[in-house]
């Protein structure tokens, strides 16, 4: 029987990048098991859709993922932060509380 997974890649890199926003791409591979330097494809293609943004601080990246960015299927209304959330994903409070205020004024 072949291993398959309903995530791709791309899914589980997002969300190892959630988890630990510092990694390096070559924990993020090892988290997702993948190289490091397919780690740092995917990092590049996530960043260019949107998904992240990537900043330095000292010699490290930190990685912020927008959890309000459509999913991308078409046949799926959701966005990324209920997907992220499904695969472990603790958002910050400070996060949590915006997106509560956010979703209060659009109610009014």
């Amino acid at each position: 029987m072949r291993n398959w997974s309903f995530i791709t890649n791309h899914g589980l890199v997002l969300a190892a990048i959630a988890r630990r926003p510092r990694s390096t791409c070559r924990e993020i591979g090892d988290t997702v098991g993948i190289t490091e330097r397919a780690a740092h494809g995917i990092v590049r293609d996530l960043e260019e859709a949107g998904y992240i943004t990537k900043a330095k601080a000292g010699r490290q990246n930190v990685y912020e993922v927008y959890p309000d960015m459509p999913l991308g299927e078409q046949a799926v209304d959701a966005v990324i932060g209920e997907l992220l959330l499904i695969l472990g994903w603790k958002p910050r409070r400070r996060e949590a509380k915006a997106r509560i205020a956010q979703n209060r004024t659009q109610q009014c």
